[in-house]
This record gives structure tokens, C-alpha cells and sequence, in this order.
């Protein structure tokens, strides 16, 4: 269709290059004129697509149509008027004139909220649902037929920009462009608006946004975040007008501790805290403010009300003079009706809009990468001075948040310097370990000390479970709304993404991890569970049950989902990052807090991690890691009364252990993933290519450090000599050598003791009589480098057929062929299930030995084919309890069953 796009602002844009897209006309845009010599969005959209653009000042003078500028809109040949987002009055000559007619965009559920200030009335008020509409123009006031509407739940702590970002503004260009579509296809509905439920409400201005105090703390919420940011509310405090933003409904604020503020006509006076201002209102309960902003235009967060003004100015360096000097010029480019940018001079009073607000942000970004602007930030520091010095403290790391306190191993490798905490992470802190105990964490290429780390006491095991049940108790954490929890977790899956590189040349030199594996799998697969997790958090929800009712009486049976509390967790040294991130995910996606215990020989990728959950804004408490030994931290996490829930992944042994540990401590939740011997059944009728490729991945995967690793492999006899042949010249092709050289495929094994673990495992397997085929020593070099190994005629009586290696040993066994029953016995013939496998082209085959194979994972096929999405966990001896999935978070939840009578 012919389209003439009438309106203005980002949405009306993208408005209009979405119907672009969708393949219409568009013959003109008339929008409003340059401000400051400044094009609107919409004209500056168009302009660079070549549309004629019309800038009339008006449409009309004294309420008749101008006839030039109607003349000039008819030449277009419109068929449809399209009318995104405008604020002026357009004639019905306009109007109507189009084959199609006009439609507009308006952003509430109309009948309801007619009017500008749709979105401020819709919060004002109180909806529970917003929304949108669009309808066919009429000579009224938004009362023209209804063509569409969309709808959404409004949030408690809603704002006009929140659910304008997160829906207003997205799915109404959506819709808008589909109700165009609808009219092109002939199939756009007019559905009369009714009468009732009908509101019309003024537009907000300043001088009607003053607070009324006698009203209940929801109403003053509802009218604070309903006038947020434009006009404003206000009220008269000390004497000035002050303006309230950022208002969220609290439960403690009876309990808050601060110093006093009067505010005239409230109920009684407000209190600033370290988190903001908390008002009352005539219900005794109570709300909270984050920024606060004066007549002058400055605005402050409410926590420093009292304190504001009073910080010192910094001086400059030269390279920050030189950063003040750019950024001069951008506000120059921005304020273009400003002869000269004065140290005085106001953003806002100068002329600046909340576009201009975005540019600034984005400016400073290209020029300093580092100081990460948020909007808040230019609207509480409105003069050019303000903001140079508030830009200047974020890149020294001064800013007004309580700094982060690093005492950094610093090493240069890797082509970039790495940055290791190396200290106990308790309680939002790094801390040395009481006494000053630490320990030695060794790099497994050469040998040698990667840096002293803090051994933990069982007097900091104490401290840190105290710290996260309180965080869990008291803090912020267990009060906040589960959607607010996931922007956390994403903001830290973000964090370590920016980090990746580190974090990987860090897990490298500490677990021996080769680098392209570690971005790949240690780190890439972390960050993608904590991504996963953080959406789970705001679907975390129970069910209604149907019951016998107690008659006469009615009954209602709910369940609830909640969080268990302080959850220990106990990780391994294989995959330091990633055994952490699948358990911790869903720990931290459910609501509770965490203590957790890496392995004492591979602590630094965890602390690494500790780190940038505190740049993240997880609050103090809700995550403490604690580098130690496991008789000593590990039995105390065990024992602590306070610790509702552990998981732990390691040995059986252990396992066995900390389970008994916490049935006679309190009872407390226990998951366990624990040890394997997996087996992989190879059929003759198998892709013997990939079944080599993946058999061999199955086995020498982060060098048979690997928890579901082949502990055996079954090869059917007729083809059982080709595989082997196969295997032993893709294993001579293997580069052996340091992780960090990116052409390497094995690197050293973790630590010393596990090196001569396997050493005695080989010798063990020969002297019992299997055939060494290849590998079965250590790599004479420096480090802990072990040979890539193959055993054949392994009998199933052997140690080798019974008892995990965690190495790379590749143990082959054959089957007589056709005997599947009999192999699957073999096969199933252990304490452990954690994983197993098949290679067949026969699917009837495939799924009949999938459904015989006792393991909690069966791989057809394909091998160590593991994902956030799937639920991970073993059978028998190899424990219980899921790591990722939907199925992890039951893991660190309980389940509360509500019934009522009525």
C-alpha cells in the first residue's frame, strides 16, 4: 500500500522501517519540525531513504485546516495513514481522505486511559494489566473502532520507561505493522469501543504532580513511578521542591535504620538509608526511593542526601583532561544551540532530551570503554563539571559504590595479563584465611607455584555460612522479585563472557585444561548456564491440586516452590568452572545462597569467578568460596547445622561419606555425582569412522579427565581389529604439550598424585595380563604429562574392567557378534551408572540397548554430548540428583503445600 507515516520519536521509526520491510510505500512522512537544529528521528529515517519529508510547524489555525499543507499531504496519493506516535492535531480532511482512512497507535487498553498521559494513568491507578491499541481515527479523542490490541501484566515496580522498553515500544511497532497488514489483506476488524469502563484523565504536568501523602504507601508508590521520569512527583522538603524517582514497594521499611528526613504532610518522616529513602504512608507501610532531584536540576541518589555536595572535587591527570576536553565536544555537538560549553553549563536546562541522554552514554563508551554509563548517571550529574568528575571517578573505579578490594596475582601470558584474587571470598570480601594460612596452587604444565592461596579454617567455614544465611534471611537476596534475580545472573553471565579469555588461560595453567577446550567447554558452557538458569528464574512456580472438599466447606490446595536457604557446594578438579556454573546456576536461579569448596589443587578460575559476581551486584553474602581441604572444609560444610542442602561431585567414596555426614549433622538435602564406568557398546554395523572419532573423544577428552569418559569400550569381534588399528594411528597422530600452544590436543594431567595414579593403573592392567597396545607412562618432561594409552584382551574380572582410570586409557573388551543381550550384561555389570553409549546403524538395535543400559545418560551415536537444557545425573553408585536442566533447580528447591478452607 500507498502509506503516509504521520508522527514522530524512535517508535514512530521504527514504525516506519518496519512497514518498509513488510514491503509498502511510503510516499511521505510529515513529522514535526527541527528542534535546535536538531531532525526528529523519524525525518532523519526517512530523509536518508530519499522519502519526502514535510515539517508543518501546525496543521491548523484556529481549528481550521490549513488548505496548503492539506493540499501538500493530498498530493502524496495516500492510501493509509499510518499514525505511529504524534502530538499534533491533525484535520479530519487529513484524516479521512485516504482509501483506508487513518490509524493510530495509542498506549493503553482503550476505552480505558484516553488521553496524552496514558501510560502515567495506567501506573497511576494501579493496573494490574497495560497494554496497547490500535484504532481507526475518528473526530474524537481516542474513541475511534478498535482494530487491535495487545495486552501485559504490569510489574509491581513498573515504570513508564520499563514497560514502555520491555513492551510498549516493541510489540507495538510489532502490532502496529500488523495491523497494516490486516488492512492490506482485507481483513482489519472495527470493533466499537464500549462505553463502559471508559476513563479520560488529564495530561501530567508539574504543577498537578505534587504527592498527597494521606494516601496509602501503594498509592504514593503507584503516583511516584506513574509520574517517573516525566513531570516528575514532588513535594516540598526542606523547604525546596524536591522531584522522587526510581519508587519500589518495600516490607521492612518499619526496621530500617538511617537518619530521619521531615517531609511536610507525611504520615511520618522518611529515612535515609544506605539503599535510598524510605517514605510511609498513612497505612504504616512503606516504600523506597533511589534518586532524588532539586530545582536546579541536580539530581542525587537518595542514600546521600544528607552527604551530597559535601565530596572534594578531584583533579585531573593529563589524560583525563584530554577525555574532559573530548567530551566537551560532544556536548557541543549535542548542544547546538550553546555558543560554548562552560563548565556551568546544565544538559538539561540547555536543551537535552532522553534521546540525547542515550547519545551521551554511547559517546562515552566509544571513548572510554571502561567507565559503563547507566542514564541515571547523566540525570544526576547535569552540569558539565558534574559529569566530567563523576566519568573521571568511574575510570579510576571511585565511584560512590563501595569498592571491590583485590589484592591481584598478576601474570602475563597467554598474550594478555591475567588477574587472579587468590584470597577467601566471604561475605561480598576477599579475606586471608584465619591465622593467615595458605597453600601452594601448582600450573601442571611445568611443575611449578602458580601463586600462594588462602586455606580455609574451620573458624571461616563458620563465618561464611553465617554471612549467607543472612543474606538469605535479611538481605536484599531473599527479598528480591525472581525476575529482578535473573537480570543478575544475566548481568554475570555477561561479566564472564567479557572475561572469557581470562578465565580460560586461568583454568588452563591451573587444571592443565588445553586453552581452545577451556574457551570452548569450561568457560563457553559456564557462561551458558548461568544464561539458562537466569531465564528460569522467574518461572520457578507451583500448582493447584484438586482435593476432597470438607463439606460443607469448599478447600483450595496449592503448592509453592521455595528456596532451601544455605546450600554447600562441594565441586572437583577436572572442570573447576564448570562443575561450579551447573551447580551453582541453579542454585542461585532458585533463591538460595551458596558457600562452595573448590578443589584445593584448582581454586583460581572460582575466585576468578567470585569476583565478577560482586561486579555483577549479587549482594554481599550470597556467594562465598572457600579454597581448602576437604576433610577440614568439606566435613564442616557436611556438619554445619545452618546448611540446608549440599552438592557435591566427586568420588564415591567421598560421596558415601558426606552423605552419612549429613544425615547425622540435620538431615539436610543432599545431590550427588559421583563416580563412573561408563561403558560404549560398538557394533559392527556402526559408521566406523565417526565411531573411531567419537570413541576416541569418548576416552581422551580433557585428557580422560572427564567424568562420564568410556571406562570401557565393547567391540563387536568382526570388527573389533579395524577399530583398534584405527584408534592407535589417530592416537600417535595426537600433539602432546602445552595447553596454551593452540595446536596441542593433550595436554598435562591435573596434579602429581593423580600422574602416579595412573602410572600404577597401567602397570596394574599389564600385569594382570591385558595387552598394552600404546602409552601406559609418563611423558618424560617437565610437568604432568601422561601418554595417550590403549589396552586390549581386557578380561571382565581385570581391575582395569572394573575401576576407573580419570585418565586417558582406552580399555577394549570384545563381544561375539549378534550377542546383545550378552554384551549389555557385561556392559551393566558395575556399581556405576553414570553414562553410556552405543554405535549402530540399526535404530531397533539403538533403542533397545538404550532402554537395557542402566545409566542416567545413554549416547546413540554421538558422545559427551552434554547441554544446559538436558538433565544430568547418574544411576546406582554414581549418585543422585540432576545437575542442568529444569530438573536441577527440584535440586535446590522445596515444596510447600498450602490448603485453605472457605
Amino acid at each position: 500500500m500507498k502509506i503516509a507515516v504521520i508522527g514522530q520519536s524512535l517508535f514512530g521509526q521504527e514504525v516506519y522501517k518496519e512497514l518498509r520491510k513488510d514491503g509498502h510505500t511510503i510516499v511521505g512522512v510529515f513529522t514535526i519540525p527541527d528542534k535546535d537544529g536538531k531532525a526528529d528521528p523519524l525525518a532523519t529515517e526517512a530523509e536518508k531513504d530519499g522519502v519526502t519529508v514535510f515539517k508543518f510547524p501546525r496543521w491548523r489555525v484556529k481549528g481550521q485546516a490549513i488548505p496548503e499543507v492539506v493540499a501538500q499531504y493530498k498530493a502524496t496519493g495516500a492510501e493509509l495513514n499510518v499514525l505511529p506516535f504524534c502530538s499534533q492535531f491533525i484535520p479530519m480532511d487529513v484524516i479521512d481522505h485516504p482509501k483506508h482512512g487513518s490509524i493510530i497507535y495509542h498506549p493503553s487498553l482503550l476505552p480505558r486511559h484516553r488521553g496524552a498521559s496514558a501510560i502515567n494513568w495506567t501506573l497511576i491507578h494501579g493496573d494490574k494489566k497495560g497494554g496497547f491499541t490500535v484504532f481507526w481515527a475518528d473526530d474524537g479523542l481516542d474513541t475511534g473502532p478498535i482494530l487491535l490490541q495487545r495486552e501485559c501484566d504490569v510489574e509491581p515496580n513498573d515504570t513508564v520507561n520499563t514497560i514502555y522498553k520491555r513492551f510498549l515500544f516493541p510489540e507495538g511497532v510489532k502490532g502496529t505493522v500488523e495491523a497494516v497488514r490486516l488492512i492490506a489483506e482485507g481483513k482489519a476488524p472495527r470493533i466499537t469501543q464500549p462505553q463502559e469502563g471508559a476513563t479520560y484523565e488529564c495530561i501530567q504536568k508539574k504543577d498537578n504532580s505534587k504527592i498527597d501523602w494521606n494516601q496509602s504507601a501503594e498509592a504514593i508508590h503507584n503516583w511516584i513511578r506513574g509520574n517517573d521520569k516525566v513531570p516528575g512527583a514532588w513535594a516540598e522538603v526542606d523547604g525546596q521542591k524536591v522531584t522522587f524517582y526510581g519508587s519500589s514497594l518495600v516490607d521492612n521499611g518499619t526496621a530500617a535504620n538511617g537518619q530521619p528526613l521531615e517531609i511536610p504532610g507525611a504520615s511520618r518522616p522518611g529515612i535515609v538509608t544506605k539503599t535510598g529513602l524510605v517514605l510511609f504512608g498513612n497505612d504504616g507501610k512503606a516504600l523506597l526511593v533511589k534518586n532524588l532531584q532539586f530545582d536546579d536540576g541536580k539530581m542525587i541518589a537518595a542514600a546521600q542526601y544528607f552527604s551530597a555536595g559535601s565530596s572534594a572535587a578531584v583533579e585531573l591527570t593529563e589524560e583525563e583532561k584530554t577525555f574532559a576536553e573530548q567530551m566537551r565536544a560532544v556536548w557541543q555537538s549535542i548542544l547546538t544551540n550553546v555558543s560554548k560549553i562552560e563548565d556551568s553549563t546544565d544538559f538539561f536546562k540547555s536543551g537535552a532530551a532522553s534521546m540525547d541522554v542515550v547519545r551521551l552514554v554511547e559517546e562515552v563508551k566509544l571513548r572510554a570503554n571502561t567507565c559503563q554509563l547507566q542514564n541515571e548517571d547523566v540525570y544526576m550529574n547535569t552540569t558539565f563539571q558534574d559529569f566530567i568528575q563523576m566519568c573521571v571517578r568511574k575510570l579510576r573505579g571511585e565511584d560512590d559504590e563501595e569498592e571491590l578490594v583485590v589484592d591481584y596475582v598478576e601474570k602475563s601470558i597467554n598474550n594478555m595479563t591475567i588477574k587472579m584474587p587468590h584470597q577467601l571470598f566471604i561475605n561480598g570480601e576477599f579475606v586471608d584465611a584465619d591465622g593467615g594460612k595458605t597453600y601452594k596452587t601448582i600450573n601442571p604444565t611445568d611443575g611449578a607455584a602458580i601463586c600462594d592461596v588462602s586455606l580455609a579454617q574451620i573458624s571461616d567455614v563458620d563465618k561464611a555460612v553465617a554471612a549467607a544465611k543472612e543474606a538469605f534471611e535479611e538481605g536484599e537476596w531473599g527479598k528480591m522479585n525472581p525476575r529482578d534475580r535473573g537480570r543478575l545472573i544475566y548481568k554475570l553471565a555477561d561479566l564472564m563472557e567479557e572475561h572469557q579469555e581470562e578465565l580460560a588461560t586461568i583454568e588452563s595453567i591451573d587444571s592443565g585444561a588445553v586453552y581452545t577446550l577451556a574457551l570452548k567447554t569450561h568457560v563457553g558452557m559456564s557462561i551458558q548456564t548461568f544464561r539458562y538458569f537466569a531465564g528460569w528464574c522467574d518461572k520457578i512456580q507451583g500448582s493447584t491440586i484438586p482435593i476432597n472438599q470438607a463439606r460443607p466447606n469448599r478447600n483450595l490446595t496449592f503448592t509453592k516452590k521455595e528456596p532451601i536457604g544455605v546450600c554447600a557446594i562441594v565441586i572437583p578438579w577436572n572442570y573447576p568452572l564448570m562443575m561450579l556454573a551447573w551447580k551453582t546456576a541453579a542454585c542461585l536461579a532458585a533463591g538460595n545462597t551458596v558457600v562452595l569448596k573448590p578443589a584445593q589443587v584448582t581454586p583460581l578460575t572460582a575466585l576468578k569467578f567470585a569476583e565478577l559476581a560482586a561486579r555483577a551486584g549479587l549482594p554481599k553474602g550470597v556467594v562465598n568460596i572457600l579454597p581448602g581441604s576437604g576433610a577440614l572444609v568439606g566435613q564442616r560444610l557436611s556438619d554445619h547445622p545452618d546448611v540446608r542442602k549440599l552438592g557435591f561431585t566427586g568420588s564415591t567414596e567421598i560421596g558415601k561419606h558426606i552423605m552419612k555426614s549429613c544425615a547425622v549433622s540435620n538431615v539436610k538435602k543432599v545431590s550427588l555425582e559421583l563416580g563412573g564406568k561408563s561403558p560404549l557398546i560398538i557394533f559392527s554395523d556402526c559408521d566406523m569412522d565417526k565411531a573411531v572419532r567419537m570413541g576416541m573423544s569418548s576416552v581422551f577428552f580433557n585428557k580422560g579427565e572427564n567424568c562420564i569418559a568410556a571406562g570401557r569400550l565393547f567391540v563387536e569381534e568382526n570388527v573389533h581389529d579395524q577399530f583398534v588399528k584405527k584408534v592407535v594411528e589417530e592416537v600417535k597422530k595426537m600433539r602432546i604439550g602445552d595447553p596454551l600452544d593452540r595446536s596441542t590436543d593433550h595436554g598435562p594431567q591435573n596434579h602429581k598424585a593423580h600422574l602416579d595414579k595412573l602410572v600404577e593403573y597401567c602397570a596394574t592392567g599389564v600385569k594382570e595380563g591385558a595387552t598394552l597396545v600404546c602409552g601406559g607412562k609418563q611423558v618424560q618432561r617437565p610437568g604432568f604429562f601422561f601418554e595417550p594409552t590403549v589396552f586390549i584382551d581386557v578380561e571382565d574380572h581385570m581391575y582395569i574392567a572394573k575401576e576407573e582410570s580419570f585418565g586417558p586409557v582406552m580399555i577394549l573388551s570384545k563381544f561375539k557378534s549378534g550377542e546383545v543381550d550378552d554384551v549389555l550384561r557385561r556392559a551393566n555389570a558395575t556399581e556405576f551408572g553414570l553414562a553410556s553409549g552405543v554405535f549402530t546403524r540399526d535404530i531397533s538395535k539403538a533403542l533397545y540397548v538404550s532402554e537395557k543400559l542402566n545409566a542416567g545418560t545413554v549416547f546413540v551415536n554421538t558422545y559427551n554430548k552434554t547441554d544446559v537444557a538436558s538433565p544430568f545425573g547418574g544411576f546406582k553408585q554414581s549418585g543422585f540428583g540432576k545437575d542442568l536442566g529444569q530438573e536441577a533447580l527440584n535440586e535446590y528447591l522445596k515444596t510447600k503445600a498450602v490448603t485453605i478452607e472457605y
